[in-house]
This record gives C-alpha cells, structure tokens and sequence, in this order.
C-alpha cells in the first residue's frame, strides 16, 4: 500500500501540468481561417498573411480572438462594419465582442470607409500604420469607445491636406486615447483635434516636416486644472531657428519633461545655425526685428551675432599673425642687424658720390666751354677773307 500511495503523490503534481498542456493545445471555439494562424491560449491570437490573395478581411475569425494581425494583403479599401456582419442599414451585429488589437500594416489600404470599425467594442489597439491612405472617413473611428492606441506612422503622406482634415474629425470622438502615433507622415502642422484630446498621454510626431510650434499650438498643448498635458516626440523634423524658434525654447526650458527627445531637437535653418541643437540656443540667437518671423527676418536677425563672431574669429588671426611675424624678428634680431648696417653704409656710399658730382658740378673752373658754331667761325673777324 506504501509504494501505491507513493505513485499517487507522484502523480499528482503531473496531472495539472498535462491538464494545462492540453488547455494550450485545444483547438478555438470556431475552426481558424483559411490561410492564417492561430495560436491558443489565454488570449486567442490570429496572423493572416495572404499577400495579395486575400482582399478583405477573414469572415470566419473565431469570436473568441483577442488580437488579429493581418500583413501584406491588399486590403485596399476598409468598408463600413468590414469587421462586423451588417444586419439591414443600420443595425450591425458584433462579431468579435473580444478583440482587443488590431494590426492592419502593410496592407495596401488607400480608402477607409466611415464606420469601418463598427462591432468591435473592446478594441484598444488599432495599428494602421505603413499603408498608403489617401481617403479617410470622418466617423472612422466612431465605433471604437475603449481605443487607447493608434498608430497612423507613415500612412498619412499621400493624402494631402483634405486628408488632415478629415484626421480632425475622425480623432474627435476618441476621448479616451492614450496614444497617437503619426511618425513619418510629412506633417507640416499638428492635428488641433489630437492636441484637444482630453485623455492622450503621447504624441509621436517624429520624422515629419514641422519647423517649428507655434503659440497656439502651444497653448493647446497645456490642460486646464491640475491634469498633465501630453508628451510630444519631435526629433528628425526640419526645425526652423531663430526668432520663429523663440515661443518653443520658452516651452522648452518651462516643461522639458513633455518633450523626451529634447536633446536630440537640431536646427535645419538658417544656414548659420545648421544641426546646433536647439537648447543650446541663447538669446542672441532668437531676438526678432520689428516682429518680423518669416526667412527673410531670421536672416536679419541672425546678422548681428554672426557678424560679431566673424569680427572676433578675424581678430583672433590678426593677433596670432602679429605674433607670429614678432617671433620672427626676434629670432633673426642679428642678421635684421647686419642687414640695417650694410643698408645704411650702402646709401651713406650713394649719398656720398652724388655729393661729390655736385660739388664738382658747382666749380667754374671745371664747368666746359660752350661749342661755337662753324657759321660762326666763318664770318668772324682775322679769318683772312
């Protein structure tokens, strides 16, 4: 009985473990879909790779996924409710109750409909990123209440300025995002309707095409009460310095928390202040003349202090010239010497013969007669004629 009893103590902590292998390995509720993977588990989890054949979303997802990740299809246009079945016009009839992250990347994606996201109200995670997205409804984003996350890198620079504007009303409804990411997308101004998102923690708006923030966009930055306002990722934009630089320093230097790549911020213009790093800007660099902030004013302003370092760096080498050609007649003190004295005895020698030929000029007696003419000779007076 002792060696039986053995073997069941032994068994037992085997037992849970097979169980537990036998959980992860357990097909899903619903068979997975044609050409994609799905890994049990916790948390059902899908990747769709399809490449071109696939031109819409899988219809058959297990309602029990919770994340779904679908690279390098051709999903070239996202319909309204393309996630959800449509029961009539208007009702919808929610699919995947569970999902909570959506990757979309790489998908060829040109057009998303108003309502695309319709039916999926756990979704916190949308990752649309990498796709060429030229159209983009105003209630894109209407069906998401818990979103969290978004990322739109390197989506949004085909679309032009209709397409921010239509960014504007698709972000509005989002009161709860925490992060935005719109890296990469060639943005020359930020979204207003990102900036006024009451809940978002992170903006990411690296590697676009901002010279610079200005006071409006600033102010829009800061929250009123006692709630902090977002952090901001600015590095790799084309900032411009100088007087159009100075409302960003003052932010900077008041909040350098919100900013955490601050250090790696670098000037692209002027051309006299090229990659200098833009805390290290002082107020000589950012005075402004008559208020004037376009390019032309900057290089105005700018004059005078590359003008007074250019006065000091010509200074500097006419100083060490001098030194230069002092150390050089200290050192020959000599032959400069010898070279004056054989200068001095050679124009005393010079002097000397030309006072000689004056005086001998001067003496009447040494002065020739003058020739007379043979006309002269001729005609004059005991010549025998």
């Amino acid at each position: 009985m002792a060696p039986r009893a053995g073997q069941q103590r032994g068994r037992g902590p085997l037992l849970p473990g097979l169980l537990l292998v036998a959980a992860a390995l357990s097909p899903p509720a619903a068979p997975c879909p044609f050409q994609c993977y799905c890994f049990a588990g916790p948390k059902l989890l899908l990747r769709c790779a399809s490449g071109a054949e696939l031109r819409q979303p899988p219809r058959d997802v297990p309602p029990d996924a919770r994340n779904l990740t679908i690279v390098g299809a051709n999903l070239t246009v996202l319909r309204a409710a393309a996630f959800a079945d449509a029961d009539g016009e208007k009702e919808t009839v929610v699919r995947l109750p569970a999902l909570t992250a959506l990757r979309l990347t790489q998908n060829n994606i040109e057009v998303v409909e108003d309502g695309a996201f319709d039916g999926l109200p756990s979704l916190a995670a949308l990752d649309l990123s990498q796709n060429p997205l030229r159209a983009l409804g105003g209630g894109a984003f209407r069906g998401l209440p818990a979103l969290r996350s978004l990322q739109l890198n390197q989506a949004l620079a085909q679309g032009g300025s209709a397409l921010l504007e239509k960014l504007d009303d698709a972000l509005a409804p989002l009161a709860d995002l925490r992060l935005l990411g719109l890296m990469g997308n060639a943005l020359s101004l930020l979204p207003p309707a990102a900036l006024r998102l009451p809940s978002l923690e992170l903006l990411d708006a690296r590697r676009n095409a901002l010279t610079g923030l200005g006071t409006d966009e600033l102010r829009a930055l800061e929250r009123d009460g006692d709630l902090p306002g977002p952090r901001l990722l600015l590095a790799d934009n084309p900032l411009r310095c100088g007087c159009a630089a100075r409302p960003l320093l003052a932010w900077l230097r008041n909040a350098t928390e919100r900013i955490p790549d601050a250090r790696r911020l670098r000037c692209a213009a002027p051309r006299s202040l090229l990659n200098r790093s833009v805390l290290d800007l002082d107020e000589a660099w950012t005075r402004c003349t008559d208020g004037n902030v376009d390019g032309r004013g900057e290089e105005e302003e700018l004059a005078g202090p590359e003008l007074e370092a250019s006065y000091v760096f010509f200074g500097l080498v006419l100083a060490l010239i001098g030194l230069i050609f002092l150390m050089v007649l200290y050192l020959n003190r000599r032959g400069i010497q010898r070279w004056m004295r054989n200068l001095r005895e050679a124009c005393r020698d010079q002097m000397e013969g030309y006072h000689y030929r004056y005086e001998q000029d001067a003496d009447p007696r040494r002065v020739p007669a003058p020739a007379v003419p043979a006309s002269s000779r001729a005609t004059s007076p005991g010549s025998g004629l």
